[in-house]
């Protein structure tokens, strides 16, 4: 049985991450790294849940597809997912720090392939998200590889979601992202090995460098927020897919 400590629980209100060592066990990575492969690869069919968050940058290797591969709603595609450790871990987390009404709201796949060397942008989730009354929200990034700061472990602003949102803008002409003006001065890295979970804060702002080793950079990740936020989101059209439905 998962259980998080008074002191985990206070570094995580106070810095707005917290890492939990040893979430997966090697049966758990196997499973996981195997699904991965799937997807990446086409052998599951994600294509129109699939984009480049390193569009931003400019292409100077046309050879290159690419950079940082997002998988959205994988679980949409392999319903499977929802009843396996991952899940169930990451929720049990969630609701132990931040209540317990919160709720699945999306999960995703990030792969930095191995000398791809493109960061993703400094930025804070908030900033994608529409404005909801109840703004308590947790994402729990899982790492299927060793996450070093040289392939892409994730770095974090401490205290961060504490203060205002801080302005975002488009992080280039191609693609999605979004960034903010923000330094690896504020931040703290947290490297993770395989099978390790850190969790942040909607709010707390993070990136990681590109990956620029010949490791790869798997990370496996769930969203949550209260139920009653994932309905609201819902009804207002947003899934997280992309795919903003229109309501009459």
């Amino acid at each position: 049985m998962l259980e998080i400590t008074n002191q985990q629980r206070q570094h995580f209100e106070e810095k707005g991450y917290l890492m939990v060592p040893g979430l997966l066990d090697e049966e758990e990575l196997s499973y996981y790294r195997a699904i991965y492969e799937d997807f990446i690869h086409n052998r599951v069919d994600a294509s129109r849940f699939r984009s480049d968050l390193g569009g931003h940058v400019e292409e100077k290797n046309k050879t290159f597809v690419e950079r940082i591969t997002q998988i959205m709603v994988p679980s949409r595609v392999l319903p499977e997912l929802l009843t396996q450790s991952l899940h169930e871990k990451t929720l049990s987390i969630a609701q132990l720090l931040m209540g317990d009404d919160m709720a699945l709201d999306f999960d995703m796949l990030i792969d930095k392939a191995p000398y791809s060397d493109t960061p993703t942008p400094w930025h804070q989730d908030c900033a994608y998200w529409i404005d909801m009354p109840d703004k308590r929200a947790v994402s729990c990034w899982v790492s299927l590889d060793e996450a070093k700061i040289d392939n892409g472990c994730m770095w974090y602003i401490p205290g961060s979601h504490h203060l205002p949102m801080r302005a975002h803008h488009p992080a280039g002409k191609g693609g999605g992202a979004l960034t903010c003006d923000a330094s690896e001065t504020e931040g703290i890295a947290v490297p993770l090995k395989p099978g390790d979970c850190v969790l942040h804060h909607g709010g707390t702002a993070h990136y990681s460098r590109g990956n620029s080793t010949s490791l790869r950079r798997r990370a496996f990740i769930t969203n949550f927020r209260p139920k009653a936020m994932v309905d609201y989101e819902r009804a207002q059209g947003m899934d997280h897919t992309g795919e903003r439905k229109v309501r009459s």
